[in-house]
C-alpha cells in the first residue's frame, strides 16, 4: 500500500509514473540505497541486460548470473547487491536481506565455493543518481511513487514484470498504468 506523504529514503522503492519515458527510468523500480543532503543512489532492479556476467567479466569464474541495467550514471562499472552482509566484509545495509557492495574478495570465495547463488546477488552495469535536491524536485513533478522496499523486489525471480506487478497492487486507480503506452505520441 503506498502512502501518500512517503518520502524517498534509503531502504524505499521509487515506481516510475508510466508517462517517464527516458529510456532507463520508463516502467522501472528503483531501489534507494541512500538519499539525503548531499544527493540519492540506488539501482533500477527490474532491467536485465539480457547478457550473462561472465561475458563482460571473467572475474567470477563461470557463474552464470544476468547483468542488470543499475541506471545511467557509472554504465562500466559494475556494482552489486547481495543478501549476504554477514559473510561479506564492508557490505552496507541498504533493509534486512539487502546490501550492496563489499570486499570483493568474499564475493568470489563465497560464489566460487557454492555460498553464494544467482538468487543472493544481483549484479549492475551503472547505478542511479541523483544529485541533491533533484529527487526532491521529480518527487514535486509526480515522476515517482515511493514505497517501502522489499528483498524480493531486488532478488525475486521475475524481474522484468515487477513494474506491473507493484503497480496492480496500488489499487484500481493506479491499474490503467500498465496499459498506458510506452510513447504517448504513438498513441
Amino acid at each position: 500500500m503506498i502512502h501518500p506523504d512517503q518520502k524517498p529514503a534509503g531502504g524505499r522503492i521509487l515506481v516510475s509514473q508510466p508517462s517517464l519515458t527516458d529510456r532507463f527510468f520508463s516502467r522501472s523500480i528503483v531501489m534507494l540505497a541512500e538519499h539525503g543532503d548531499d544527493g540519492s543512489f540506488g539501482f533500477i532492479v527490474n532491467k536485465p541486460a539480457h547478457i550473462k556476467l561472465s561475458k563482460v567479466t571473467g572475474d567470477f569464474g563461470p557463474f552464470e548470473s544476468e547483468l542488470y541495467l543499475g541506471g545511467p550514471v557509472q554504465v562500466n562499472n559494475l556494482f552489486y547487491v547481495h543478501s549476504k552482509g554477514d559473510m561479506i566484509e564492508d557490505s552496507l545495509k541498504i533493509i534486512d536481506g539487502v546490501y550492496w557492495g563489499g570486499n570483493i574478495s568474499d564475493i568470489r570465495k563465497l560464489i566460487s565455493s557454492g555460498k553464494l547463488s544467482q538468487k543472493d546477488i544481483r549484479f549492475y552495469a551503472g547505478y542511479s543518481g541523483w544529485q541533491p535536491g533533484q529527487l526532491d524536485r521529480e518527487m514535486t513533478e509526480k515522476s515517482w511513487i515511493v514505497m517501502d522496499g522489499l528483498p524480493s523486489y531486488v532478488f525475486g525471480s521475475r524481474p522484468a514484470s515487477l513494474w506491473k506487478n507493484i503497480v496492480l497492487t496500488l489499487g484500481d486507480d493506479y491499474a490503467p498504468w500498465v496499459n498506458y503506452p510506452y510513447d504517448p505520441n504513438m498513441n
